[in-house]
């Protein structure tokens, strides 16, 4: 067995996942490939007592709501108190006595799992007061520590390493949530203090180094990979057929497709606007749960959605409403099947780090529209139709391109999957490895 990484289960745990969860378990399983002892670093609230399997059924019980705010703030109090010298994480014995099948899809590859209850939220709080990274120590001794996110913890005597996949909340501080001064001073912190800073894109290695003034040798881009599992991909078109007829009442190449979570970076007004300029006789289908700003302010949409409230199609024409289909969230089977048999994916975003589900599309072999943003003209590269994401008319005149021309969407078709084998596993593992080989670690032992 090679050197001992560990990866924080930061985005893991999240039931519905991210983007950045899709990256930590994809980072577990090729890290596993090269040889490395995989742990994985988690902050469930959850039994840390002497009880290993005690501690075994809290971890994958449902998580427990936090405190009221009171008992909350007397609680953060006592436990920042205690963390001035550092916190301890246990080990949670994985012995198979809790049946996780149903959960196996979401599980990284990890020999052993380590958790510190409400380890990331003690660590925001310890550095907004101390304005240093929260020292945690682990049960064993990892040769490095791969932060997937930008989060203000450091392991001693291991090497700290930290993947910022973008900077969008100080590049466009109006389509996310996050506190920009906490979140600047942590990054900029990390730029600074962290022992290497990885990323996904050379365009957000760019960011880093110009706006957060990081040592340009300090920053290495390694991409990521793009893995849709074969016995998926590659489950026959009369399987595909079946999924959409059965499930959504759809016909193959009868529709648009967007994916993802419904925020202001992924651009779905100006989608919507542009799919009706369009006039295609297609249908659009929308799939992501609605998130900050996922309801259209008004000043953009409200000639299209004047009442827009909650369920922002409401505000639709019956007319209108009939050609789109929105849902919050398909199974990952049916979602593929959902690609697979899209006429386009529709991903012209705003900005993004590395943009995955253009490439996860173009591995299917569908054709995708993107936008000339931030990485993802990088990614693509010539093998997608790129937009710019601010003009209606140019999206609009992209989705009429993709709805009437064969050849083109043919074009896409053959290309795609070209391109995505540049994120594949094997490249990105020789990525990884060279990483942290320059590191002084040898994953393999």
């Amino acid at each position: 067995m090679g050197a001992l990484v560990t990866v924080d289960g930061y985005n893991l745990a999240l039931e519905q996942g991210t983007g950045v969860a899709t990256y930590a378990r994809n980072l577990t399983f090729r890290l596993g490939a090269l040889g490395a002892d995989v742990a994985v670093l988690y902050g469930k609230r959850s039994s840390m007592g002497s009880d290993p399997l005690l501690r075994e059924i809290t971890f994958f019980d449902a998580e427990r709501p936090l405190p009221k705010p009171l008992p909350r703030a007397l609680r953060d109090m006592r436990r920042l108190l205690l963390a001035t010298g550092g916190v301890r994480a246990v080990e949670v014995p994985v012995t198979g006595q809790v049946i996780t099948d149903s959960m196996a899809h979401a599980l990284p590859n990890a020999r052993h799992i380590w958790n510190l209850s409400d380890l990331y939220r003690l660590a925001i709080n310890h550095f907004k007061w101390t304005g240093r990274r929260l020292r945690v120590r682990l049960p064993g001794d990892p040769a490095l520590v791969h932060w997937t996110y930008p989060l203000p913890i450091m392991v001693p005597g291991a090497l700290n390493i930290y993947t910022m996949h973008d900077l969008v909340p100080l590049r466009l501080p109006y389509t996310t949530l996050d506190n920009k001064r906490h979140y600047y001073r942590v990054a900029r912190m990390l730029a600074q203090q962290a022992d290497h800073i990885v990323t996904v894109s050379e365009c957000s290695a760019r960011d880093i180094i110009s706006l957060l003034g990081a040592d340009p040798a300090r920053v290495t881009n390694t991409y990521q990979s793009v893995e849709v599992p074969a016995e998926i991909a590659a489950a026959p078109e009369a399987s595909v057929r079946q999924d959409l007829r059965a499930a959504f009442g759809l016909d193959p190449d009868s529709y648009f497709l967007f994916f993802g979570a419904i925020e202001p970076k992924k651009n779905v007004d100006r989608i919507i606007e542009a799919f009706l300029a369009s006039g295609s006789n297609r249908r659009l289908v929308i799939v992501g749960k609605d998130g900050w700003g996922s309801t259209p302010d008004g000043r953009r949409a409200a000639r299209l959605l004047p009442e827009a409230k909650g369920d922002w199609l409401s505000g639709y024409s019956d007319q209108v409403q009939g050609r789109i289909l929105r849902m919050d969230y398909a199974p990952f089977r049916l979602l593929i099947s959902l690609i697979r048999g899209a006429r386009a994916v529709l991903f012209p975003s705003l900005y993004e780090g590395f943009g995955l589900p253009a490439l996860e599309a173009m591995q299917l072999g569908t054709p995708v529209l993107t936008s000339t943003a931030a990485s993802l003209p990088e990614i693509v590269g010539q093998a997608a139709l790129t937009v710019d994401p601010y003009d209606v008319r140019d999206i609009a005149n992209g989705i009429i391109a993709l709805d009437t021309d064969a050849a083109l969407c043919g074009a896409l078709s053959d290309a795609g999957p070209r391109q995505a084998a540049l994120f594949g596993a094997k490249p990105y593992e020789a990525r990884l490895a060279d990483l942290y080989g320059r590191l002084g670690v040898n994953l393999g032992g």
